[in-house]
């Protein structure tokens, strides 16, 4: 994992279900600061104009077969852009409480405009992200008297937004995969409330059947970890595993 920070808000959910790792390459894979040389890197695959479709649902997580915690989540389009919003509330396994949010402004082509979360454990956390043209100013509040401001440029202006705690921008992640191009295909990414920056690569499985139902697969994956993505006929996000941690989230 990169740490851009010193005091970040973690841990929060995915810290705990993933045994304190997230699925990033080295800095600079992805991004660098906005100081430093941008070099191209490995995006081949050209996203289609107007991937997204309107969605709403939840979602149970759950950890080694028991339910701790659910998402509710809705993308629809909104004047000329689309929003996501996503809101979890979860327990972790030493008993915290975690509730999270975010708001993403997307394009139609899915490409990031602006996200807006909060996060709150013990205590409270917020941030804003602005994208435009490859590049990304992110504000972090984390009640001192002056918000902790980063700049980034990626490779890429199609961004993938993970936030710690909410799953549905998977889905989101899923889409940006070109289904003509094929292969496995290399994404710049930026987790918001670490202002982290890195890279991560989505390549398909083909369809797949689990109790029952058809799902198109796709794996996300880094060096060290991998996270299994099912979508249904069409193509929205209906499972998400991560082997590693016992990990599941499932549309109710």
């Amino acid at each position: 994992m990169i740490r851009i920070m010193k005091n970040t808000t973690k841990p929060l959910l995915l810290s705990f279900l993933l045994s304190g790792s997230l699925f990033f390459v080295a800095a600079g894979t992805g991004a660098r600061p906005a100081s430093e040389k941008q070099k191209d890197k490995n995006n081949k695959a050209a996203p289609a104009a107007g991937i997204l479709s309107p969605d709403k649902g939840k979602f149970r997580i759950l950890l080694e077969g028991k339910v701790i915690g659910n998402e509710d989540f809705e993308l629809a389009p909104s004047g000329d852009t689309w929003m996501a919003r996503d809101s979890t509330s979860a327990h972790a396994p030493d008993g915290t409480e975690i509730k999270a949010s975010g708001q993403l402004r997307l394009s139609a082509d899915g490409t990031p405009l602006h996200y807006e979360w909060t996060a709150q454990t013990k205590k409270k956390a917020s941030g804003v992200v602005d994208f435009s043209g490859g590049k990304a100013k992110s504000s972090i509040d984390l009640g001192a008297k002056a918000p902790f401001l980063q700049e980034f440029t990626f490779s890429s202006p199609r961004v993938a937004v993970l936030d710690n705690n909410l799953y549905y921008q998977y889905g989101i992640l899923a889409l940006l995969y070109d289904r003509k191009t094929g292969g496995k295909q290399d994404f710049p990414v930026l987790i918001p409330q670490d202002s982290t920056p890195g890279s991560i690569s989505v390549a398909a499985l083909g369809d797949q059947q689990i109790e029952g139902e058809k799902y198109e697969a796709l794996r996300v994956s880094s060096t060290d970890l991998e996270i299994l993505i099912y979508l249904d006929k069409d193509h929205h996000l209906a499972r998400l595993e991560v082997p590693s941690s016992k990990v599941s989230v499932v549309r109710e």
